[in-house]
């Protein structure tokens, strides 16, 4: 970037429209205008998710096209777009959602397909649809990998049927009559063929981007909850495989892949440095050698891996201080990086899409007072433009300034925080939202966040603690929440509320506590367990039930899964861990709250199974309490649809002024 792209995007940045008094809750609900945009190799056309009635849909645009030529609309018919790509300068394959019962169990599952298209909208084809053992499979649709040398063709694991394994062995473990062998998939016929064999320990595939396969992974079954779950690498090296080596994979160990090295003999890999945050280092394939840190912070975690999206190859890492950071070991990408952030002080900037030729650049913006946009950038011409704003109905004076406000817990931990203040309103006696994130494995930054910027547009403050437990703040921070649910986690959130009292920004008698997922969870366990702090509380997809939790997690994933490991270590299990579980569980503990509640749950939600608010609204109802449950249709736990964005803040305004005014 040069001076005149710098000053172009600064004039674009902060001109401003004027305000509306009062946004209607569709301008903060409504699903982005615009999101995930993404070039095509060439540059050419790029793709992106725009609201179409109220659904996430998949347009295809061309860079240069007259004035007045419309978007290409990939249809998604009832599912919901889930994911997208360029698979090529021609192709975009667009990766599909939608939940069904099965017939077996009548428990809602995830059903995932992709396609491909061409930019121009035609020929479309499902991949691996001509393959036998495509129905079986509901969520093997990832690309592991492309190849830059054979664009019309990229890579695709599947789950078939281990009919060689029968032949000469007796099934030990129902999950032996299947194995996950990686196909190599064209892109205009959908058909695939089979390109290495897997067996069914195998978890994951690696490949090098040019057509070759460079290792893959498997998990090592246990026989009880409390043994080590082993996950072996196999490295592929000149059509044979070299001696495995074992990690330990419990809870969030293990090698945890992102990628490639730019030269291709060592695997980038997510570790845990001691007690310190985590940080990215380099696997030699070869010898096994984890000497070089590749890049690694003093202070916080690595939040993921910046790829190359072409080759997959990993060049940078993603992080946050007290806003999003991007460190790139790429020193074209750095470079630009640098620029942007001298275009957009004081904002988050970041490159979302780039072309092979690092000559066009698609940028994005945002900032507690400034929603998400995004900008088009011609390195060659020096031309650049904003392509659309994300929330058109918001200005900068409907929003709150976010500021820091971290806390000390009981014990002694420093808890980060941040406060976002009601536009026009001074920090003293304000009705107060506390508002926890989800994960857990998740914290909150300063940046755009559409729903607590709701609230502070309807005149509340709000409060988002990154109470213990949360990611990002190294491995001691992690580790002081692991089996803390409803106990020191919960003590967190609580002496962040007190600290709002104590400090006169809160009315002690106008306090809720509203939260998603998990942090649906922590609002519930705040009305249970502090039943006098809280004059309302609000879950959404909330777990009331941990015991339930697990258990579903064990029939969704198996008992040998990574994904149940995990949640083993932050929840704990439901062998030793019982009546901890019981006694942490706010639907076994309706009694005790006090405050009115509303619960908001997506039917479809295969993440948090709507029977946990079911059993809260039930136990609730039992004990004679003040509730009200609120079921929304045909989304799922990322809220992917603007009705049901829209009905939830309704349903939230509305029981936040009934309770504590506004």
């Amino acid at each position: 970037m040069n001076h005149r792209a710098i000053t172009a995007l600064c004039a674009i940045a902060f001109s401003t429209a004027p305000a509306l008094a009062n946004p209607p809750v569709e301008a903060f609900g409504n699903l982005p205008q615009l999101s995930e945009p993404k070039l095509a190799p060439d540059g050419k056309h790029f793709a992106a998710l725009q609201s179409l009635d109220g659904k996430p849909a998949v347009l295809i645009y061309a860079v240069n096209a007259p004035a007045g030529s419309k978007p290409v609309v990939v249809p998604s018919t009832e599912a919901l777009v889930d994911a997208f790509e360029w698979a090529n300068a021609d192709r975009l394959v667009v990766r599909l959602k939608m939940s069904f019962k099965r017939i077996d169990d009548n428990r809602v599952r995830p059903w995932v397909r992709t396609l491909s298209v061409k930019a121009d909208g035609s020929d479309t084809t499902i991949l691996l649809k001509n393959n036998p053992a495509f129905q079986y499979n509901t969520y093997t649709s990832y690309i592991v990998a492309k190849d830059e040398h054979d664009p019309q063709n990229v890579y695709i694991p599947i789950f078939v049927r281990n009919i060689t394994f029968r032949m000469f062995h007796e099934y030990k473990d129902p999950n032996e009559k299947w194995r996950l062998d990686l196909y190599k998939v064209n892109l205009e016929t959908g058909e695939g063929k089979t390109f290495q064999t897997g067996n069914f320990q195998t978890w994951d595939w690696i490949m090098d981007g040019e057509g070759h396969l460079a290792a893959r992974i498997d998990l090592t079954p246990y026989t009880d909850v409390r043994d080590t779950l082993l996950q072996k690498l196999y490295v592929y090296d000149n059509g044979k495989w070299l001696k495995p080596r074992a990690f330990d994979a419990t809870g969030d160990n293990g090698v945890n892949d992102l990628g490639l090295t730019d030269d291709g003999k060592a695997m980038v890999v997510w570790r845990h440095n001691g007690p310190g945050p985590t940080a990215l280092m380099r696997h030699d394939l070869k010898t096994g050698d984890e000497s070089q840190t590749l890049w690694s912070n003093p202070h916080y975690d690595v939040l993921g891996s910046l790829r190359d999206e072409w080759t997959g190859r990993v060049i940078g890492a993603a992080y946050a201080d007290d806003r999003m950071e991007y460190a790139y070991f790429d020193e074209t990408r750095a470079a630009i990086q640098a620029g942007l952030q001298q275009a957009f002080p004081n904002l988050n900037v970041h490159i979302v899409s780039i072309t092979r030729a690092k000559d066009k650049v698609i940028v994005a913006v945002d900032g507690p007072r400034h929603p998400l946009s995004y900008y088009f950038l011609d390195r060659t011409t020096h031309a650049a433009s904003e392509i659309l704003p994300a929330y058109p109905g918001l200005t900068p004076a409907d929003l709150g300034d976010m500021k820091p406000y971290a806390y000390t817990a009981r014990d002694g931990l420093n808890i980060p925080a941040y406060l976002t203040l009601p536009p026009g309103k001074t920090a003293k006696n304000l009705p107060t939202i506390i508002l926890p994130h989800g994960g857990p494995d998740d914290r909150d930054a300063i940046g755009f966040d559409w729903m607590a910027q709701f609230f502070a547009n309807r005149g509340y403050a709000v409060l988002q603690p990154n109470y213990r437990g949360s990611y990002g703040y190294g491995r001691a921070f992690t580790e002081a929440g692991l089996h803390q649910w409803g106990l020191k986690m919960q003590d967190d959130v609580t002496d962040g509320v007190k600290k709002l009292i104590a400090d006169g920004i809160a009315d002690p008698k106008r306090i809720c506590i509203v939260g998603r997922d998990v942090g649906g969870y922590i609002a519930l366990a705040g009305a249970a367990f502090t039943p006098d702090l809280y004059a309302c509380a609000a879950s959404v997809n909330g777990i009331s039930d941990l015991t339930k939790f697990i258990v579903a997690k064990r029939s969704d994933y198996g008992k040998d899964s990574r994904t149940l490991s995990f949640w083993f270590s932050r929840v704990g299990n439901d062998y030793d861990d019982s009546k901890r579980l019981e006694a942490t569980s706010p639907a076994n503990q309706a009694a005790r709250v006090k405050a009115p509640i509303l619960l908001v749950h997506n039917k479809n939600n295969t993440t948090i199974r709507v029977n946990q608010s079911e059993e809260m609204f039930s136990a609730l109802k039992s004990a004679g309490k003040d509730v009200e449950f609120v079921q929304l249709d045909g989304d799922d736990d990322k809220m992917a649809l603007t009705q049901t964005r829209v009905r939830m803040l309704k349903a939230l305004e509305a029981f936040l002024k009934k309770n504590i005014g506004t």
